[in-house]
């Protein structure tokens, strides 16, 4: 940021390797202050301060709740070079001469600070401020922001164990019993980075009269705290759908995936912020509320990383699945279907029959004329990635 009056052409903060994206805790921070002058100006000092902060502030109806942490404060005063002082410590700077004020600390540990966050409702900022100091004259401030990222490293033996849970829900229809819509999922591990891939094990059943459609989607969870208050915004980040599952029909994902987008590591150290990661598997069931499991996730900045390890986990989650999971065989052959009478005109009003009120779906349609009934067969439904089919629920 360059500040400019009358007396003063540039006063800018630069850092020594402008091409730096961002700092971890016990990494050196690095610079100079430089000052050009338009006519000969007396500078009593020029300070550098190094702020780190976490703020959050919304409204709550009438009440404006907001709250503030310090994560850095660091100060120095810069001297020039070669250049005569007064005895008060003061320097004349004159015209056509570039000045530098050169300044470098130390950030602290890992463990002590919080990675740079900007939120709906607060934002954790860090930045150098250069204050120049003249006699008799306001002093001028010019501030630099930086990123600082602390690492967080998702290879320990807890964020490596799988981790699963079953969620199950009674259907009614004008509060009389219309069966039951369940789920049982499971992932082999919690942590990841961007760009791997999450496999997902799950079997879904549906004893109610209802067609109902399992997803999966990643959900960001970014939690505020100010004044005993807490506001929660979530965010729904990538998802992935399933096949529609008719009455009396169950459905089993074998290592489906769904990819972690670009995001932001989780961050879980901050007093009054936190980001919080989940994967929500979810069963969409008309006329009545979603069936949710949320299995917790930690995004880290440090973890298997490479693609590679990515698939040869989703070809183990496959090759697991089919063992810890329901066994699923297709027929060799079909039966028949050339007795069928093939008199249904294609042209027949359609009806609809399911709206899905997630944004990225379609209706599915139903024909308003029975058509003849084939002969009797289960076929088994298999995705474009060949990892889920269908199964009537005995």
């Amino acid at each position: 940021m360059v500040a400019m009056t009358k007396r003063v052409k540039t006063f800018q903060v630069v850092f020594t390797d402008p091409s730096k994206t961002f700092y971890c805790g016990g990494e050196k921070v690095s610079g100079r202050v430089e000052v050009e002058v338009n006519e000969v100006t007396r500078v009593s000092a020029v300070k550098v301060r190094a702020l780190g902060n976490a703020k959050v502030e919304y409204a709550k109806g009438k009440q404006r709740c907001r709250q503030e942490a310090e994560y850095l404060r660091y100060e120095e005063v810069l001297r020039l070079d070669d250049q005569p002082t007064d005895s008060d410590g003061s320097v004349v700077l004159r015209p056509g001469n570039k000045y530098q004020y050169t300044f470098g600390f130390e950030l602290p540990q890992q463990g002590q600070l919080v990675s740079s966050y900007k939120g709906k409702f607060g934002y954790v900022h860090y930045c150098v401020k250069a204050v120049m100091e003249r006699p008799q004259q306001p002093p001028l401030e010019c501030k630099k922001p930086f990123e600082v990222e602390e690492p967080l490293d998702v290879n320990t033996p807890d964020l490596l164990s799988p981790t699963g849970g079953m969620k199950e829900k009674k259907v009614t229809c004008m509060f009389i019993p219309d069966g039951q819509v369940s789920l049982n999922a499971k992932i082999d591990r919690r942590g990841f980075c961007e760009g791997e891939d999450i496999c997902i094990n799950a079997k879904f059943e549906n004893t109610c009269s209802r067609i109902v459609v399992p997803k999966a989607a990643i959900i960001a969870k970014h939690i505020y705290q100010a004044n005993g208050r807490t506001k929660v915004f979530r965010q729904k980040l990538s998802s992935v759908r399933g096949n529609h599952i008719i009455s009396g029909m169950c459905d089993a994902w074998q290592g489906k995936s769904i990819r972690v987008p670009k995001i932001k590591p989780s961050m879980l150290s901050c007093n009054i912020i936190r980001v919080e990661y989940a994967l929500m598997i979810y069963v969409h069931i008309p006329g009545s509320e979603k069936l949710i499991l949320e299995l917790p996730l930690v995004i880290g900045t440090a973890g298997l990383g490479s693609r590679s390890n990515s698939v040869s986990s989703q070809e183990g989650s496959v090759s697991n699945a089919s063992q810890s999971w329901v066994s699923l065989r297709m027929p060799s052959e079909p039966p028949s279907y050339s007795d069928i009478p093939r008199d249904c005109g294609l042209d027949q009003p359609l009806t609809p029959l399911l709206d899905d009120f997630d944004g990225d779906d379609s209706p599915i349609f139903m024909n308003a004329f029975p058509f003849p009934s084939p002969p009797p067969y289960t076929e088994a439904e298999e995705e474009f990635n060949g990892n889920a089919r269908m199964l009537p629920v005995f």
